[in-house]
């Protein structure tokens, strides 16, 4: 039966449809899978994965927010444009420990690239929960009072950065510049916070050698620190780089100027705010110099051999009308040598 010229026909035909779907289909997979390429003719290249950046903000503060601005125009101006090479995710704790407990979680289950933790307690969070990617902070005064790293030269785990470590004596000398009838500095310091306490440490270890005494009265939130602040007897105040005071300054500075008593600050924001004068790092600086240490770590740098980097100059700024509500003057030469007044 198969010999009929039916069936011969028949068959011709089926292998010519089978043939004709056989190629069609062919077309259609190369063209689901992208196409193959033309012989000769080189593949095109695999679009490269933007690196995913997380950064955590402790609290809105001016000295805080510098770091995050100045990272990020660090970043950029090395080649890392959020939305191009990186995509930037910006959280801020606005100092609430369970939200920042929770943004760190979240970075850990992200699996970013890369964390930048600003200042002590955002180190602190994130350095609990992510130990396989690299962190850098920012704005951390001790890193090593802090537990971040095992030494400032040789961080030794996952984690380095940029430290805000300021000259304390040199604030406390600042005031005397400014009254040198001063004899009793007040501190409000954040109990909860390591770089808060270990500014008071160096401000109690210094004063005696300045013929100063040191007074302080600790708080847990921004929202004591006018309590705290009335309830020292003191011919002045010192504002260390301490979160929930600087969130607070303006109350702070409020009261010295009730108690005709200076305050001098370690940040330059508050100093705009009203303080009399500071002698601080450049905050914008730090994000910048955690930038630089970014670029490295993207390519190959281990943070474990990474220093946490110190700045060695520090900017004075000056606020003579601020100190003229506090019953002081800006002495002329210090105007003189001020980087910015306000």
């Amino acid at each position: 039966m198969t010999g009929h010229p039916f069936f011969e026909e028949f068959r011709d035909m089926s292998l010519r449809k089978f043939a004709v779907a056989l190629g069609a289909s062919a077309v259609l997979f190369l063209s689901a899978c992208g196409g193959a390429a033309t012989p000769g003719e080189p593949e095109a290249p695999a679009a490269e994965k933007a690196l995913e950046i997380g950064v955590v903000n402790y609290v809105s503060h001016p000295a805080l927010d510098a770091v995050q601005k100045g990272f990020i125009d660090g970043l950029a101006e090395a080649g890392y444009k959020d939305g191009e090479k990186i995509t930037l995710d910006l959280q801020n704790a606005q100092a609430d420990q369970a939200t920042l407990t929770a943004i760190a979680n979240q970075f850990a289950q992200g699996k970013k690239d890369l964390v930048l933790a600003i200042a002590t307690p955002s180190g602190q969070a994130v350095a609990q929960v992510i130990t396989d990617k690299p962190i850098l902070f920012a704005a951390v005064t001790d890193p090593v009072a802090a537990d971040l790293v095992a030494d400032w030269d040789a961080p030794g785990g996952n984690i380095t950065g940029a430290s805000d470590l300021n000259p304390v004596e040199d604030q406390l000398k600042l005031i005397q510049e400014i009254d040198p009838s001063v004899k009793t500095v007040g501190i409000v310091y954040s109990s909860g916070e390591i770089n808060a306490e270990v500014q008071v440490e160096a401000a109690e270890k210094a004063a005696p050698g300045l013929g100063l005494r040191i007074e302080k009265a600790a708080v847990s939130n921004s929202s004591e620190v006018q309590q705290a602040a009335q309830s020292l007897d003191v011919d002045a105040y010192y504002v260390p780089t301490d979160n929930n005071v600087v969130s607070g300054i303006e109350a702070l500075i409020q009261v010295a100027e009730q108690k005709q008593a200076v305050v001098v600050a370690s940040d330059e924001g508050s100093v705009e705010r009203g303080a009399a004068a500071s002698q601080t790092v450049n905050y914008d600086q730090q994000g910048r110099d955690a930038a630089a240490m970014a670029v490295q770590i993207f390519e190959g740098a281990d943070p474990a051999t990474m220093p946490v980097k110190l700045q060695d100059t520090f900017d004075l700024t000056v606020n003579p009308e601020g100190a003229k509500r506090m019953g002081a003057s800006i002495p002329d030469d210090m105007a003189a040598r001020a980087v910015k007044t306000f």
